[in-house]
């Protein structure tokens, strides 16, 4: 099972899918990675920093939706005033 985290004001919203079902053709969690995709894609183009999470692993930091990641962090945009 893969995790997209966006952080917001809200706390974090999560959107999950499963990778494996993927590969042997389950259309709901092709659906799943799609909407995380689409969420990854959008945060970007709003300036968030996407940090892929592993225990036992320091964060790196990734430029594309990865759907074999266990965790992915969104961090939005720090907007100072």
């Amino acid at each position: 099972m893969g995790v997209l985290r966006v952080l917001s004001h809200h706390g974090d919203d999560k959107n999950e899918w499963n990778y494996p079902a993927v590969l042997t053709g389950d259309e709901e969690a092709q659906r799943a990675i799609e909407e995380a995709e689409r969420i990854f894609a959008e945060q970007r183009a709003r300036g968030a920093t996407a940090v892929r999470v592993a225990p036992g692993q320091p964060a790196q930091r990734i430029d594309s939706f990865d759907p074999t990641a266990e965790e992915i962090v969104m961090i939005p945009r720090v907007v100072g005033g």
